[in-house]
């Protein structure tokens, strides 16, 4: 367990751990009560946008769950690093076909783009931080 003598980050390791579960099972519940957003921003080149939302938030419910025994936390965060590279290209059509439909004013427009575009390098940090929860010393410092 991880204490304030630690340096850096690791002192905030497990508040974090249960921060990042709580955003992956509000995210995945979100999918499953809420999908038509979500399905506008799969690649129409991928069959079954409904299907593919549902399976897309039940696995980050599980995961996201997953994380928070030791037991699961290893595998459970590799399969949010895979998670997260499995739904890049729905940000990426997002960002290029501008398929979400902008839910601010007009005038915020310029502002709802560069945001797209942003969430594109941030989900490095998401994989980042699932993956310091799926390094094989996870369990020794949380």
């Amino acid at each position: 367990m991880t204490d304030a003598s630690e340096p850096g980050l690791a002192r905030f390791k497990r508040p974090l751990l249960y921060l990042m579960s709580l955003l992956y099972v509000a995210a995945g519940v979100l999918h499953l009560l809420v999908p038509k957003p979500f399905e506008r921003i799969v690649p129409r080149e991928l069959p079954a946008p409904r299907a593919l939302v549902y399976l897309s938030g039940l696995a980050e419910i599980a995961l996201g769950i997953g994380v928070l025994f030791p037991r699961t936390r290893r595998h459970s965060a590799k399969g949010l690093v895979l998670l997260l590279l499995a739904v890049f290209p729905a940000n990426v059509n997002m960002a290029v076909r501008d398929v979400g439909g902008n839910p601010l004013p007009e005038r915020a427009e310029r502002l709802y783009d560069a945001a797209l575009w942003i969430r594109l390098p941030l989900q490095g940090l998401l994989i980042a931080w699932a993956w310091w929860y799926a390094r094989a010393d996870s369990e020794d410092s949380t």
